[in-house]
């Protein structure tokens, strides 16, 4: 199942650089500086990480079932623009539609069809166990203005912990990347991330290689 996740994710890297390459006189900007791995490592004495510690995609069925499996959701619902959120105070707290609003004034309007990951370590730098650490308000925004197509976070997400945002998240056909690793590397905007579940599809939740472009 790895192996062919990672199969999926080369083989959607190739046609981006390809289609790239095929584009009249590209321009320096336009193109990425290199590729950031945002998979969990693997444990390297026991070399696998249990289920509970892998990076994992939580498909919209994980939430409400009949929806979307790891492996219905569209291929071009898995690349898309990444845009990155800092949460710097320490869980439970989340980011609020005054804190997009604060983002969107930094760095501009988040593009349509992005994912947002959003930073949220503790103060001793370990990832929290919480719920998704997003207000309702805030998602519902990111999901119906600005056609946001999925989260991604450093912890384990508890997103059924909110039963209201878990349908919102399942009816718009948004997923949850969790325990994703060395975003504190990716710039707020500019990057492209690349999202490859195995292709499962019976599953609501399932390992996943998570690939940033970065300009």
């Amino acid at each position: 199942m790895r192996i062919r996740s990672f199969i999926i994710a080369y083989a959607l890297l190739l046609a981006i650089l390809l289609f790239a390459d095929r584009r009249p006189n590209p321009t320096q900007q336009n193109r990425y500086s290199h590729i950031v791995d945002l998979t969990l490592a693997e444990n390297a004495a026991e070399n696998r990480l249990p289920p509970s510690s892998r990076t994992q995609i939580i498909a919209p069925d994980a939430l409400i079932p009949g929806t979307w499996t790891a492996g219905q959701i569209p291929p071009e619902r898995l690349i898309a623009p990444l845009v990155v959120m800092d949460l710097n105070v320490a869980p439970p707290a989340q980011i609020s539609l005054d804190d997009v609003a604060t983002w969107e004034t930094a760095h501009g309007a988040i593009p349509p069809g992005a994912v947002v990951a959003i930073r949220s370590k503790n103060a001793a730098g370990t990832p929290a166990t919480a719920p998704l650490p997003i207000t309702d308000d805030a998602a519902q925004f990111l999901m119906e203005a600005r056609y946001t197509l999925g989260f991604a976070v450093e912890s384990a997400a508890d997103v059924n912990a909110d039963r209201a945002l878990a349908r919102q998240l399942a009816l718009h056909g948004d997923f949850v990347v969790q325990q994703t690793a060395q975003l504190s590397t990716i710039p707020p905007t500019g990057s492209l991330i690349v999202v490859a579940p195995a292709k499962d599809k019976n599953a609501g939740t399932v390992p996943v290689r998570v690939l940033a472009m970065v300009r």
